[in-house]
């Protein structure tokens, strides 16, 4: 379990008011669960989960629907391998998202081809990077 997912869901809650989608929810949902209830909440993995009041779709963030992702103010994802970052970077650069990761420890994927700018957020007790479209 994530020990600070209350602190991402509030900030997440804080400063987006429309659709946000998780990438590779996997078995963590903790971060959506919180946010399920305040915003349109979408998780995706390539494995089918289930989860009590969270809309979930199957896909391939190597080869993705993208209609799952359009009109997301917010894609995430919560400690994706660095091989999925730059294709989570893609899709939120083409959806026009802004995109936070947070890593696995300080693994950080260079993604500047997709968003020149960015920032690390320390929130709380939690930290990750946030990606905005310039």
């Amino acid at each position: 379990m994530i020990p600070d997912y209350e602190d991402i869901a509030e900030y997440i809650i804080s400063h987006y008011k429309n659709k946000v989608v998780e990438v590779g929810v996997g078995n963590l949902p903790q971060v959506a669960l919180q946010l399920k209830d305040k915003l349109d909440v979408i998780v995706t993995d390539v494995n089918e989960q289930k989860y009590a009041g969270v809309r979930f779709c199957i896909d391939d963030i190597f080869n993705p629907d993208m209609g799952i992702y359009r009109n997301a103010s917010l894609i995430y994802s919560i400690r994706p391998p660095i091989d999925m970052q730059d294709a989570i970077a893609k899709i939120a650069k083409e959806v026009g998202s802004d995109l936070i990761i947070r890593p696995f420890g300080n693994e950080k994927a260079d993604l500047r081809k997709y968003f020149k700018e960015y920032s690390l957020v320390n929130y709380k007790k939690t930290r990750f990077y946030l990606y905005e479209p310039v």
